[in-house]
Order: C-alpha cells, then sequence, then structure tokens
C-alpha cells in the first residue's frame, strides 16, 4: 500500500522552482540551526540553561527538517508523487513528536525565564544542569508519547483504493480523510491530543508571563526594564508564530475552511518554523549574534 501526493504540480518548469524552493527552505533550516549550534557550543559566555534550551530547540527544528523536506525534494522532481505506507507512518510520527516537543519546550523555556526574572536570587538553585535535562526529556517524552497515540489511532484504520492525500506531506487532517470507515472517534482523539499540545502549554506559558511582566513593571528603572523584557522578547515572538499556527491549523472547526487554506497554513508552519526560529533568537539577542560573528571570522 501507497500514498500518493496530490498537491504537487505535475508540469516540468513548476516541479523545478519548487524543488528550488524547497532546497532553498531547507538549506536555510540547517544551516541557521547549525550556525546556532556551533555559536553556543564555542562561546563560553552562553554555556548558560537559557542557550542550553535554545541548543536543544535548534536540534529538534532539524530533526523536524530532516523529517520532511527530503522527501518532499524526492517526490517534487518524481512523475508519480508517492510514499510507501511505513513511510507515511514514520513521517507523521515524526512530524507531530518533534513539533509537540517543541511546544513543550517553549514552556520549560518561559519557566527558565520565570525563575531568571521572578526569583533571580534562587534561579542558579532551582535552574539546575539536573532540572534542565530533565525538562528536556520530559518534552520529548511527551512529544513522543502524544505523536505514537495520534500515529496508531490513525493508521490502524482501514485504508485501500487510491490513497490521494491533498497536501505536500502525510498531514493528519488530510490523512484521515482518506480512512474507509467513520472517524469520529479519531478525530474526538486528535483534537483532545491538540488541546493538551497547543492550548494547555500555551496556558501555561501565559500564566509565565503574567508574573514575568508584573515583575518587570516594578523595576524602578526605565533601562532594567526594557533589559529584562528583552530577555524575554525573543521567547515570545516565537510563542506567539508557533501557537498561532499550530490553532489555525489544528484547532479550526472541521469543514470551517478549503482544503486549500489548510494546505496553505500547513505549509506556513512547517516551511516557517525551522527558519524563522533561529532568524528572530539571532537577530534579536545580541551575544548570540556576537557568537555568531566570531564563527564566520574563524
Amino acid at each position: 500500500m501507497e500514498f500518493v501526493f496530490l498537491a504537487f504540480p505535475t508540469q516540468p518548469d513548476l516541479q523545478t522552482l519548487l524543488f528550488m524552493g524547497i532546497s532553498l527552505v531547507f538549506t536555510a533550516a540547517v544551516t541557521g540551526n547549525l550556525l546556532i549550534l556551533v555559536a553556543i557550543w564555542e562561546d563560553a559566555r552562553l554555556h548558560t540553561p537559557m542557550y542550553f534550551f535554545l541548543e536543544c530547540l535548534s536540534i529538534i527544528e532539524l530533526g523536524y527538517a530532516a523529517a520532511i523536506f527530503p522527501q518532499m525534494l524526492v517526490n517534487a522532481l518524481e512523475e508519480r508523487k508517492r510514499i510507501s505506507f511505513g513511510g507515511c507512518v514514520a513521517q507523521m510520527f515524526f512530524f507531530l513528536g518533534l513539533g509537540s516537543s517543541d511546544c513543550f519546550l517553549l514552556v520549560a523555556m518561559a519557566y527558565d525565564r520565570y525563575l531568571a526574572i521572578c526569583l533571580l536570587l534562587h534561579y542558579t538553585l532551582i535552574m539546575t544542569r539536573r532540572l534542565c535535562l530533565w525538562l528536556v526529556a520530559a518534552s520529548l517524552a511527551l512529544g513522543g508519547l502524544l505523536s505514537l497515540q495520534i500515529t496508531v489511532l490513525i493508521f490502524r484504520l482501514p485504508f485501500y483504493g487510491f490513497n490521494g492525500v491533498n497536501h505536500f506531506l502525510c498531514d493528519v487532517n488530510q490523512v484521515l480523510k482518506l480512512a474507509r470507515t467513520d472517524t469520529r472517534s479519531e478525530e474526538i482523539a486528535q483534537f483532545i491530543a491538540s488541546v493538551l499540545i497547543v492550548i494547555l502549554p500555551f496556558l501555561l506559558i501565559c500564566v509565565s508571563y503574567v508574573y514575568i511582566i508584573t515583575t518587570i513593571l516594578r523595576i524602578r528603572s526605565a533601562e532594567g526594564r526594557r533589559r529584562a523584557f528583552h530577555t524575554c522578547s525573543s521567547h515570545l515572538m516565537v510563542v506567539l508564530l508557533q501557537y498561532g499556527c499550530l490553532s489555525l491549523v489544528y484547532l479550526h472547526p472541521k469543514g470551517s475552511w478549503s482544503d486549500e487554506l489548510d494546505r496553505l497554513i500547513s505549509l506556513g508552519y512547517t516551511f516557517g518554523s525551522p527558519i524563522f526560529n533561529p532568524l528572530i533568537y539571532s537577530l534579536r539577542n545580541k551575544e548570540l549574534k556576537e557568537a555568531i560573528a566570531k564563527v564566520f571570522r574563524r
């Protein structure tokens, strides 16, 4: 059994343009995240919990890009845009698992900022190396377990005949539509998982930022308030981008808009997340910009 992607163009000129576009996005994602990893590794000033979490975020983004873009590059030029049943299972599992882990890791990063600003005197005592490792491990474990649940629920359904996926990848919403049975229970389970992955972490981050902003407003000097908020601004921008896109893709009412719009928003998140996350952090963080500049000078 195999799945065929229907969203890819069939005209040779458009196929070449799509291949070049995906190649640029893939190259930019890999280069940007590797630069962040190398810059943090080589600069002793950045060996702190905040940058440790940023390292882990970049590693997740690299895995996310590797799970999606190579298959898309192959299909962009092939005459028959297909993927095996096992390949589709693996792609969906890693796509969901790494994306979910990304969301949970952003919660850990918000907790780190909360401790650094609201409980500064106790920060080094609480945010130890061991706790950092536990938070990252928990993020990966939760993401993997929720992804496994959704993937198993979907692919235990009966698929037969022509399985044409109206997308560029094995997207949950589109693959679920191909099942030859009633999928209401699976849709409910998917929605519950989406709430656990998107809404619950976002609420936890919001609570953290209520305390952070309250503490920042109590700082007497304008320079102190500016510096405190600047340490959080990159994370806050990534949170809004990540959760905003995920909410649009996975929490909208079924049938509320067309497959084309659903696919466009999904692609925006798939292509944008591995690029914009390192871009936002590197452009808005002076220490990281200096570390990256040192890498280029070498």
